[in-house]
């Protein structure tokens, strides 16, 4: 029997407001964090002597318990620093990290050894030993730790079976594919029974289908165990895939933060914007972007983007703005998708300028958003 227990039978809790930076709501506070960043900041010495480095500055973010937050950013932007202090491996410079209610910065070398076993980590180069096998990898926390051979093994084998690859227990690193080395990392996270399991870039280095087998086992980790989900990435197809929250990181400083599917609908920040553009994005054929004119023209048709989202994401609004102004409506590209398990549609619409306004305002009466991309013929 598995000898990991759940961590929380509540699901991931929503609606609480935000900081700042976002004006989003995102369901995450203080009083259910079980990973809480406060003003915190990480500087690091110049070799030369010269000014520090500033990684991170003003972090202010709550990880609920039992839910999946994504970090999102560019190379360079923070995220490993940002990661790195909540198993103690970076201490902050200024403010502070508490884990599970205790203070990172103020934990001996005996306390953070015991917050390293409550918190798991996954990494992107998978960091197996490769003179050890699939079972061994995953048993070798527990052999630091201590723990019997009797006990191990009645942790490791269950684990192996949880992540699919309990046919492989006796294979070396070698011998096993990007997608199933993964899944011995993750085994071997889970080994001391985390609350907490960080994933470093963890599919960066695998393929799309591999990829997101590796997340569908994420996400039954975090169902099944409870477990607190806290990854980073610079894909945001990743987070759109299982994150409940998501928090943009840019320069050292979160810029954008909120639950999942309100970041992705309605992103403020201009660097959430460029991430989002392949993921959420349309594009426009190149026969309607050559003639496309910033200011209207007389006989020009106005092109507006208009973006599904909320309840009132699946109703007919094109229909009702032909049917109500008695005008066509001409569909120029269009996505339709999901966001956290809701509907999610971007469609660019031309329509006659006389139209713009009324068509805008049924929009807006029916919850939803628009913006006028241009004019043209």
């Amino acid at each position: 029997m598995l000898q990991l227990s759940p961590h929380s039978d509540k699901s991931a809790p929503g609606g609480s407001p935000n900081g700042p930076q976002s004006g989003h709501q995102s369901g995450q506070t203080d009083d259910d964090a079980i990973v809480r960043f406060a003003s915190a900041g990480k500087r690091f010495a110049a070799p030369d002597g010269g000014a520090e480095f500033v990684a991170l500055e003003d972090i202010d973010l709550a990880v609920s318990e039992g839910s999946i937050t994504g970090i999102i950013g560019r190379s360079g932007a923070g995220k490993s620093t940002l990661i790195r202090m909540v198993n103690g491996l970076e201490r902050p410079s200024s403010g502070r990290v508490v884990v599970d209610g205790i203070d990172v910065a103020a934990m001996d070398e005996r306390k953070m050894r015991t917050l390293r076993r409550s918190v798991g980590m996954i990494f992107q180069h998978f960091n197996l030993l490769s003179s050890r096998t699939a079972y061994a990898n995953v048993a070798l926390p527990l052999e630091i730790a201590g723990v019997s051979k009797a006990e191990i093994a009645k942790r490791v084998t269950p684990l192996l079976d949880l992540v699919g690859i309990a046919d492989k227990r006796d294979r070396y690193p070698a011998e096993m594919s990007g997608g199933q080395k993964q899944r011995v990392g993750i085994a071997r996270a889970l080994a001391t029974n985390p609350k907490v399991l960080l994933s470093d870039e963890a599919t960066s280095a695998l393929d799309p289908e591999t990829t997101r087998s590796v997340l569908a086992l994420l996400k039954q980790v975090n169902r099944e165990l409870g477990l607190t989900v806290l990854l980073i990435t610079h894909e945001m197809q990743v987070v759109r895939e299982i994150a409940d929250h998501v928090a943009v990181l840019d320069r050292g400083r979160i810029v954008e933060k909120g639950d999942t599917y309100s970041v992705f609908a309605r992103p403020q920040h201009p660097v959430t914007r460029t991430f989002l553009e392949g993921v959420t994005g349309v594009r426009l054929p190149a026969f309607v972007t050559e003639k496309m004119t910033s200011e209207p023209e007389p006989g020009a048709e106005a092109v507006v983007k208009i973006v599904f989202t909320g309840p009132t994401a699946t109703d007919p609004i094109l229909a009702e703005i032909g049917k109500t102004l008695a005008t066509d409506v001409n569909i120029l590209a269009g996505a339709v998708d999901e966001i956290a398990g809701k509907p999610y549609g971007t469609l660019v619409v031309a329509l006659d300028q006389a139209a713009l306004a009324p068509a805008q305002a049924l929009i807006e009466e029916r919850g939803l958003t628009s913006e006028v991309l241009g004019y043209v013929r």
